[in-house]
């Protein structure tokens, strides 16, 4: 049976469930009856009546109480209600003029806004009223109210998104919430049990227990050219309305964001994913601070290197043993190249951390922020080389980016290719990048771009390779370009 990735909670379901009882009977319990009863003595850390502050000490050869994580992880979890505008078609459909053969579709000029309801979940992570989530909830939005575990109504707005990990922060107006503090993704282990704290199907303040199954898992997941994954696999229970909701350790500090489900029927299967807090801190993090995320490169373009990898070009390439990523191309201008490091180099580790997968490098890289250094080690000719490397922006320099600048190839909403010699010769045009796909709410959807159109011009830059795009920082004003048949075409876009 065909699995398929389902967002754990964008539209608002409803369900009947039917409530069961089962009996637990304890192995030999008539041999145990008459002996003494074994007494457990738990030690419970005494502080403030705060989020965080009561929770069981416990040795690992026993089962953690998962009450105080619990009841005090589930305060700092909300339900997000979000208010998207859509457009609906208006004319209706004629039998008669079906049956003769008359098309019968809708047009964008019959097409008139409607508000469309849909939802999710959210963590409150910090007591002035910050909130967690996926971007995937509140895409689109143009009115979010956030419903409290106590009941109470709060209008949210948004602070900021970031599609790439399919994480945004949004805020409500609020003093003394209760919150709740990241713990360490790194430090989760295989088997160790954790809460997922959501409203499934708009049930809201919904607690299921589960195991960590993996760790590292990508997916590709995320509808993102650039996208970070690196999920947290688990068997906790998530369903619709889950998304954006609370990975809790036993501890009740924040270790994931539940995110999508592995089904075939579009409910839970047994198998759920989390984006690690690793990557939720920073991202929340550079929302709050800059209004967009301080992304990190390194400059390279790199695979894996796996069974698979060795068995195709493993020969040719003089590799033997799995570990590490191979760099298959250096970006020019980049932080890499300035480094030292060269195509062909294996990268084994990052400020001290060990290379296992693909994943694990772009889950590292994530937490860093432009101009910061790091060490790299390398194989290269079967000897081991170290760099000192300045990480870069998207647009090749090594500083922050201010609230200013503009993602293009965001802002755009598409994928990109380069362009052959021959389409050159054709269109008689020196350059330019393929519009591959049109992703609605962007600029080239709005613009009614369409795909197939090569980009020529941003702002009257030559945009002479995919890379250029990250070299616009300012906002989108002008795209010109030709399509295929040859029409050149200038869109000017007036905000």
């Amino acid at each position: 049976m065909k699995k398929v990735l389902i967002v754990a909670g964008i539209v608002v379901a409803s369900a009947v469930i039917g409530a069961g009882s089962a009996t637990i009977i304890t192995k030999n319990s008539r041999k145990n009856s008459q002996n003494e009863p074994k007494v457990i003595e738990r030690i419970v850390e005494v502080g403030s009546a705060g989020v965080g502050s009561h929770f069981t000490n416990y040795q690992s050869s026993e089962y953690p109480d998962l009450t105080y994580a619990a009841e005090n992880a589930v305060q700092a979890v909300v339900n997000i209600e979000v208010t998207q505008v859509v457009q609906q078609s208006q004319r209706g459909f004629d039998p008669f003029l079906e049956f003769f053969g008359f098309p019968q579709g809708y047009s964008q000029r019959d097409a008139v806004p409607r508000e469309r309801k849909s939802g999710g979940s959210g963590v409150i992570i910090s007591p002035d009223g910050y909130i967690v989530t996926n971007n995937h909830v509140v895409e689109n939005a143009s009115k979010m109210r956030v419903k409290l575990y106590d009941g109470r109504l709060l209008d949210a707005t948004l602070v900021g998104t970031d599609p790439t990990t399919d994480v945004a922060l949004v805020k409500v107006d609020g003093k003394n919430l209760p919150s709740l503090p990241f713990g360490s993704s790194d430090d989760l282990r295989l088997g160790e049990w954790v809460l997922a704290i959501g409203s499934p199907f708009d049930l809201q303040s919904t607690i299921t227990a589960g195991i960590v199954s993996a760790k590292a898992r990508n997916l590709g997941a995320i509808p993102n050219e650039y996208r970070i994954e690196s999920f947290i696999q688990t068997d906790a229970a998530v369903n619709p309305g889950n998304s954006g909701g609370a990975l809790v350790n036993t501890r009740g500090e924040l270790v994931g964001i539940n995110t999508l489900i592995k089904s075939a029927t579009g409910v839970y299967m047994g198998y759920s994913f989390a984006i690690p807090s690793s990557i939720v801190k920073k991202v929340a993090m550079d929302l709050k601070e800059f209004g967009l995320v301080q992304r990190a490169l390194l400059g390279v373009q790199y695979s894996e290197i796996t069974e698979e990898f060795l068995e195709n070009f493993g020969e040719e390439y003089g590799i033997k043993e799995k570990g590490g990523v191979y760099v298959r191309k250096v970006v020019e201008d980049g932080a890499a190249e300035a480094a030292g490091i060269k195509e062909g180099d294996i990268i084994t580790t990052v400020d001290g951390i060990t290379l296992d997968n693909r994943t694990n490098m772009s889950e590292i890289m994530s937490r860093y922020r432009p101009n910061d250094k790091i060490k790299i080690s390398v194989k290269r000719d079967g000897k081991v080389k170290h760099f000192d490397v300045t990480l870069r922006n998207k647009a090749g320099k090594a500083e922050l980016l201010d609230r200013g600048h503009v993602d293009a190839a965001e802002s755009l909403g598409g994928l990109f290719a380069e362009i052959n010699d021959k389409t050159k010769k054709e269109l008689k045009v020196d350059y330019g990048v393929r519009v591959v796909e049109v992703n609605s709410g962007g600029i080239l959807a709005k613009a009614r771009v369409k795909q197939g159109f090569i980009i020529t011009h941003i702002n009257e830059r030559p945009i002479r390779k995919v890379s250029d795009l990250n070299r616009i920082t300012s906002e989108i004003t002008s795209i010109d370009g030709v399509y295929p048949n040859g029409r050149a075409v200038s869109y000017s876009l007036v905000q």
